[in-house]
């Protein structure tokens, strides 16, 4: 065996590993990116319909706050191996966790820009997105987050 035999047994095993790899490090950044963006704070958001009784509206505007977020491969053959024996998909949970987490970033963005003290009403959609290409299916999901951004002055009667 030469050295050429060689490269061409392991480069594939380096490639696959170097995959496997990348997407634990790119997601684990994405993670700390979250972590980081929620600390700063922002907008409060509430999934109720009505403001706090001491705050008076001043103007309202909808915002919305979308993202489309993928699986890689590495962790859809793993669902796949794990769907053939049944059990919760921790690896696709984690894909709609970041999903959720961006989507609420994004519309707490919004917010601000707008000068929202709350956003109420707060609510999330998911879809579910299957490419298909060959046969085969990679699961991708949209998330969108929505609700109504109130910018409010505090109210001195009560």
């Amino acid at each position: 065996m030469d050295t050429f035999d060689i490269i061409l047994i392991f480069s594939p095993v380096l490639l696959i590993v170097l995959g496997f790899l990348t997407g634990k490090i790119i997601e684990a950044s994405h993670f700390r990116s979250l972590a980081r963006r929620e600390a700063l704070g922002g907008p409060m958001l509430s999934n109720l319909k009505r403001i706090p009784d001491d705050r008076t509206p001043l103007a309202t505007q909808f915002c919305v706050g979308g993202v489309v977020i993928a699986s890689d491969y590495f962790k859809t053959f793993g669902a796949r191996l794990k769907s053939l024996v049944g059990g919760r998909l921790r690896t696709l949970e984690t894909m709609l966790d970041r999903g959720r987490r961006e989507a609420m970033l994004r519309l707490r963005d919004k917010a601000a820009q707008f000068g929202a003290d709350v956003v109420i009403s707060v609510r999330l959609e998911t879809a579910v997105i299957m490419k298909s290409k060959g046969g085969k299916t990679y699961p991708a999901a949209e998330v969108i987050a929505y609700g109504t951004a109130v910018r409010t002055a505090a109210n001195t009667n009560i």
